[in-house]
């Protein structure tokens, strides 16, 4: 019977020990695997993006079942939240690869005359509007930015901006994992992020309003003239 009332201690003592072991997070000398010791989870750093069909799926299902951005951020972080951590990780990667797509003069020039002003950040949240929009809206845009008229025309909003939109992957790894999704991204292999934007050269000049209406001659002639 001791023996037995013995064991059952032991037992609860090392349940208890190691209940009470702190977590910890360990990268591998070749900075490719993060092992998270003291829980269940193992993940490798990723430089791999969602499929994009999948990624315009869960854009276009938000698009159709919210009304506003607020809504639209929480129910996009309810649907990432459903994926792995590493799909969650290639959304956001797929997203930045879509960010770095549209970093060109042009689009800043929409962006500027459309928000009366586009500063770094705000041309960033300008693109995740662009992107939260759609497919059909995002590549439109790239092909030609006065086809942003077309989404203007049908929303009620009157700020192209959607800061939110940038962080809906890091807020469901977060809920899913407890931990910082950037720390598992391999940048040596994921290169098509705001560290390696080109420098643009600008065919406009907001002191040369005419030079901007030669960029987007109807978004000038809607925001501007």
């Amino acid at each position: 019977m001791k023996k037995t009332i013995t064991s059952l201690l032991l037992i609860i003592f090392i349940s208890t020990l190691s209940q009470g072991q702190t977590s910890a997070t360990t990268v591998s000398p070749n900075s490719s695997i993060v092992v998270i010791s003291g829980d269940s989870l193992v993940l490798n750093k990723s430089s791999e993006m969602l499929d994009e069909n999948t990624y315009w799926a869960i854009i276009e299902n938000s698009i159709k079942n919210t009304s506003s951005q607020d809504d639209q951020e929480i129910y996009l972080i309810a649907e990432l939240e459903k994926l792995s951590p590493k799909e969650i990780i290639g959304f956001r990667l797929r997203t930045d690869k879509l960010l770095y797509d549209t970093y060109n003069q042009e689009l800043w020039c929409a962006a500027y005359i459309v928000n009366d002003g586009s500063t770094d950040g705000g041309f960033d949240y300008f693109r995740c509007w662009l992107i939260s929009k759609g497919k059909d809206a995002y590549y439109s845009a790239v092909k030609n930015p006065d086809s942003i008229l077309q989404i203007i025309d049908t929303s009620e909003e009157d700020e192209f901006e959607f800061e939110a939109f940038s962080y809906v992957a890091v807020s469901a790894f977060k809920a899913v994992t407890t931990r910082e999704l950037f720390d598992f991204i391999d940048y040596n292999n994921f290169i098509t992020n705001d560290e390696n934007y080109p420098i643009l050269k600008f065919a406009w000049n907001v002191d040369e309003p005419e030079t901007m209406q030669k960029v987007c001659p109807k978004l000038y002639d809607r925001f501007i003239k």
